[in-house]
């Protein structure tokens, strides 16, 4: 129970106590009693009186006790009391013998925040019938769960925001969308819309308790619950297999990934079902056969998924698609963050719940647990949501990114650091000249008559075999039709009419 001044509210919190008259008439001569306590957990310790030996407690104030001085003879029927209960408890104790003849409503008022417990025993030993009604300042909801109202109205207008986000950059980039981020789109619009009916159901179940209303909303809720799961399995599995970005579609694959998708939300609704309308005392052996076959799509998808993420992650690495290949990484390290965020929990959670033996578990957790069982995992699909989001956003150039590859780069093991390998000293060339014979040289137009360096004058030098080439008019290349682009650039008319008549002299 929270006080009033906690959270807020119309009404001073209460506890109210009311029991319920038997059906059959009590005979006059009968005066059944009920012993009723109510307390605050941290004052427990006030509630009864020891007795040697030291572990023996004495609870009910009967003749016996009356006769030990533990209780006085107007206490007969309740429960008794520590001596200074009044002065060292924290909050009001009360201590009472209902007379199931004429039983009165029982009001508890509440002061300070705590976990709150109401006792009752059969003091003449009959049956006998009670409803004790917690009602908070804040409305119908339960004290543990009214933080849950504020946290899904809070997750619910962080959604909105990360769609609005998104649908700017899907409107400005309207003409060069993916189908993949059609898809993100879609589950942006409802995982909106599915925060909303859940704040939604809390809300109304605030305002108006549990009725027929807030049963509709929860199984709805239930629903929509299912296929957000389901959804996203779905998207993730097709991003990881690389479509939109890596192939342009999945031809079959996606038709078994969809059916696979379908199962999984069949099987969340059962179970859904399952957990509102089978109680934990009730639920036997055929509950298996609910959730063994959402265990069995849950780890297809799981499979499935890391597969498809290293077999893409590989071809891309092995194309040389470098810039692909690190959105992918990122992907593969938002998921195992998320796993290991997930496991980390799993574990504090585990050394939590080591504890719930303990009887101070309860009292000293009962506020926080809904953190531990739900808000957190809201979180963690919230981060790992916007970074895909993220990712994946809307650009100028999502088409060209997606339908272009990049030209693979084959340095050979050759790089920048190896030029100064390559540095060579002016005498180390000069003696790799000299040692090394030099072709002969050969002039281009032969000179017969010409005088040798020794003053003499002969033809000895030999015509090459080689037939004088002939000069040939060179034939115009057809210029194959781009369809207007202009990737590479064309020379211009005055340099075309120059190099004609360049040949043209050759010719001549």
């Amino acid at each position: 129970m929270y006080s009033r001044k906690a959270w807020g509210g119309a009404v001073d919190p209460f506890i109210l106590t009311k029991f319920i008259p038997p059906k059959d008439a009590i005979p006059e001569d009968q005066d059944p009693i009920v012993s009723l306590v109510v307390f605050e957990w941290q004052d427990r310790h006030l509630v009864g009186k020891p007795v040697p030996p030291p572990d023996n407690t004495i609870y009910i104030c009967d003749p016996p006790s009356i006769d030990a001085n533990l209780c006085k003879q107007d206490q007969l029927g309740a429960f008794i009391t520590a001596d200074n209960a009044t002065e060292t408890s924290r909050s009001q104790i009360i201590s009472l013998a209902v007379h199931l003849k004429n039983p009165d409503p029982i009001t508890y008022q509440i002061k300070r925040t705590g976990y709150y417990c109401v006792g009752t025993f059969a003091y003449s030993d009959t049956d006998y019938n009670a409803v004790v009604v917690f009602r908070n300042a804040f409305g119908e909801l339960p004290a543990a769960q009214i933080a849950k109202l504020p946290f899904y109205a809070a997750i619910t207008i962080v959604y909105a925001f990360l769609g609005l986000g998104w649908g700017a950059l899907y409107y400005l980039n309207r003409s060069d969308i993916l189908a993949v981020q059609n898809y993100i789109t879609a589950i942006l619009v409802f995982l909106v819309i599915e925060m909303f009916i859940t704040w939604l159901f809390y809300d109304y179940q605030n305002r108006h308790g549990l009725n027929t209303g807030a049963k509709v909303l929860l199984v709805v809720d239930a629903i929509l619950s299912a296929a957000r799961n389901s959804f996203s399995f779905f998207l993730l599995l097709i991003v990881c297999m690389g479509y939109g970005v890596v192939k342009h579609t999945l031809g079959k694959t996606m038709i078994y990934v969809r059916w696979l998708a379908i199962t999984h939300f069949l099987f969340g609704v059962l179970y859904s079902v399952a957990s509102l309308t089978v109680t934990p005392e009730n639920a036997g052996p055929l509950v298996l056969l609910v959730v063994l076959p959402l265990a069995g799509t849950l780890t297809a998808f799981y499979i499935w998924t890391l597969n498809s993420l290293n077999l893409t992650l590989k071809d891309l690495t092995e194309r040389k698609q470098t810039v692909k290949a690190a959105m992918y990484r990122k992907l593969w390290w938002c998921i195992l963050s998320s796993i290991i965020v997930i496991f980390a929990f799993f574990f504090v959670n585990s050394w939590t719940f080591a504890g719930q033996g303990d009887e101070d578990f309860v009292p000293m957790h009962w506020g926080t647990r809904w953190f531990i069982l739900d808000g957190w995992l809201n979180l963690v699909y919230f981060a790992d949501v916007a970074f895909i989001a993220y990712v994946w956003r809307p650009t100028a150039n999502n088409r060209r990114f997606a339908m272009s590859d990049e030209i693979a780069q084959d340095d050979d093991g050759f790089d920048l650091a190896s030029r100064d390998s390559l540095t060579f000293d002016s005498e180390d060339l000069e003696a790799n000249d000299s040692a090394t014979p030099k072709p002969p040289a050969y002039d281009s137009v032969p000179s017969y008559n010409a005088p040798r360096s020794g003053g003499g004058n002969d033809g000895a030098r030999d015509v090459s075999p080689l037939p004088a080439p002939k000069p040939m008019k060179m034939a115009a290349m057809p210029r194959a039709s781009l369809d207007g682009e202009t990737m590479f650039a064309l020379e211009d008319e005055a340099g075309s009419e120059s190099d004609d008549d360049d040949r043209r002299r050759l010719v001549q």
